[in-house]
């Protein structure tokens, strides 16, 4: 089947929250026959996803849609790398792969955490990428292991609970990038399923050292010892242990066959020092198993299986699901180091790039960026504040699309060149943006952002009388929000709908002029601080802008950096889905000095100096 896309007057498709460049351009009128494709994609019960080249989503049916629990305007035009980063590096990632380059249809199974529950994925090829429709198949594979076209037994249920183990362990495995958290939920699902207890490694290749992440025993009397073994067995391990020569092989190894009398030969052939053996001794493991956690041919860690004396053998479906249950968390845990590299690499990046602002006489900078606890949401939020020749003190806030390193490495383009424009010309807000959306046509800027520059400017008159103007100009950006002393915030709002940056360069750009009383704070902020996702769902725009602008109005007797903290921890806990910057600037009064909160006053040498009160 062919990619779809529905006419929006037939039922189909809201758009997007953030504007994509393919989908601005603009599309002939849809056919008849492309009309009722697309109402057959919308109603059918099976759920549809196309994607282009770049496995970017610019389709998603109803169905979907309910199975993946997101809107569609959150999913469309964003990468399957982008929605679904764990994907990397399994059967989801090759298989795509292999349908884009080759052609050819591929159909294989998948398990969905979210819904505990089994897909047949087929992979179809069409002109401009490729569509996958899902098939639950979650029957079929709880009844893996009974004989064909009878129900399970009881001699089944061995069987269908280690099915329910790889079910459970790709659930744990899919929802988390913490490596420490995923290992310990590898551990507690292990127990007692495959093992008495157990102890699960990270293995570095380059130093040969295992790095214990996690220890789990089934009775909780004898969890310390297996712990202080755990520490005991760094550095003590046999160079013949079924643990290395499992890391050699890159197969499980056994050891013992569930003897009292093999309990020292056991501990002897594990560990060397005479310590780690009495510990290991006294916890009278019968026996061992070794799997090594493999990624990409790579060993990346070890799960040790115990088996206390008197247990039976590890049959081979036990065996091969630790083998199943270990390259499953092998493939997980190497995503979430590669995932983890990558957010320090963007973080420092855009870190790199966000400097300490400006503080003008008598007005007050503050600025925060918290980046996103997922590894794959980091990189395109910025903030920057700098005094133009003139003397005027501009402000600027903005979000590129994307989440990765390419998005910081944009961001720092697109900051570079609006610095660069603005100081230049010292021109107002307006003419700054409309000056970056042709620089970037240009130059072949290939991205699109949102962003609201705000300037604040004083005559001599104004100052008499104690009042700023704020000139402030958006492109697509959230509204800016003022707080006065009293606790009232106030929404700043063009009445219009600014288009973005990077979608047309000949868009006329409009500015605003708002004046100001002293003692006002003037906060401007990216969406990530609002829309969030709360227990019963994702947090929209206005349900955001409520929750920040009661946090504003709570908060307004707190100085300024603490203000911002305050807001920060309040709306999204000092965790956010999405990466947060925000910039405030509290204009202090005139007519006494600066107060010691605001701290000391700084602006380059080169810019007049403002006058005395």
């Amino acid at each position: 089947m062919g990619s779809v896309v529905p006419d929006p007057s037939s039922g189909g498709l809201s758009p997007p929250s953030r504007r994509n460049p393919v989908q601005d351009r603009p599309r002939a009128h849809p056919s008849p026959d492309a009309r009722r494709a697309g109402a057959w994609a919308e109603s059918v019960a099976i759920p549809l996803v196309c994607m282009d080249r770049d496995f970017r989503w610019v389709y998603v049916n109803r169905a979907a849609e309910t199975l993946l629990q997101e809107r569609r305007e959150d999913l469309l035009g964003r990468t399957q790398w982008e929605i679904h980063p764990l994907t990397l590096g399994t059967d989801v990632e090759r298989a795509y792969r292999h349908t884009m380059d080759t052609r050819e249809p591929v159909d294989f199974e998948q398990y969905y955490p979210p819904h505990d529950r089994w897909y047949r994925m087929s992979v179809r090829p069409a002109a401009d990428g490729m569509d996958v429709e899902f098939h639950d198949i979650t029957a079929e594979r709880r009844r893996a292991g009974a004989p064909t076209g009878s129900p399970a037994t009881a001699d089944d249920a061995p069987a269908v609970e280690l099915l329910d183990l790889l079910t459970e362990t790709s659930a744990a495995l899919s929802t988390t990038l913490d490596v420490g958290e995923g290992v310990r939920r590898l551990a507690r699902l292990v127990v007692p399923r495959l093992a008495d207890w157990v102890i699960v490694s990270t293995y570095d290749a380059a130093s040969g050292a295992l790095d214990d992440l996690a220890v789990v025993h089934r009775r909780p009397e004898m969890q310390h010892a297996a712990e202080v073994y755990a520490e005991s067995r760094t550095g003590a391990l046999a160079a013949d242990s079924p643990a290395r020569r499992a890391i050699r092989s890159g197969r499980a190894v056994l050891l013992g066959d569930g003897r009292a009398d093999q309990v020292d030969s056991v501990a002897t052939a594990l560990v060397v020092t005479p310590q780690a053996q009495q510990l290991l001794a006294a916890l009278r493991p019968g026996g061992v198993a070794a799997v090594p956690l493999l990624a990409g041919g790579r060993t990346v860690g070890l799960l040790s299986l115990f088996r206390d004396v008197g247990s039976t053998p590890w049959t081979p479906r036990e065996l091969r699901a630790a083998t199943d249950v270990a390259a499953r968390a092998g493939t997980a845990l190497d995503n979430a180091r590669l995932f983890t590299q990558q957010r320090q690499v963007a973080e420092h990046l855009q870190r790199s790039l966000l400097t300490e602002p400006p503080q003008p006489d008598h007005s007050e900078v503050v600025v925060r960026y918290l980046p996103a606890v997922q590894a794959a949401r980091v990189g395109g939020d910025w903030y920057d504040a700098f005094v133009q020749p003139g003397g005027t003190t501009m402000v600027v806030i903005g979000d590129v699309a994307g989440h990765d390193i390419e998005a910081a490495a944009a961001m720092g383009q697109l900051r570079s060149l609006l610095r660069g424009i603005a100081v230049y010309s010292d021109a107002g807000p307006a003419e700054v943006l409309a000056g970056l959306d042709r620089a970037m046509d240009v130059l072949a800027v290939g991205t699109i952002a949102t962003a609201a520059t705000a300037r604040f400017e004083q005559t001599d008159e104004e100052r008499g009388r104690g009042v700023t103007r704020m000139c402030w100009s958006s492109a697509g950006h959230p509204p800016p929000l003022l707080l006065d002393v009293e606790g009232r915030v106030t929404t700043l709002d063009s009445g219009r709908a600014d288009l973005l940056l990077g979608v047309d360069s000949a868009t006329r750009r409009v500015e605003q002029v708002t004046e100001l009383d002293r003692d006002t704070t003037v906060f401007l902020y990216t969406d990530g601080l609002i829309e969030q996702r709360g227990p019963e769902g994702p947090i929209g725009l206005d349900a955001g802008l409520d929750r920040l602008r009661e946090a504003l109005a709570d908060l307004a007797h707190l100085p300024l950096g603490s203000l911002c903290d305050a807001v920060l921890e309040r709306l999204v806990h000092g965790r956010p889905e999405d990466d947060v910057a925000l910039v405030a600037v509290r204009l202090h009064r005139q007519d006494r000095p600066r107060p010691a909160v605001a701290g000391p006053g700084h602006v380059p040498d080169v810019v007049p100096a403002a006058p005395a009160a």
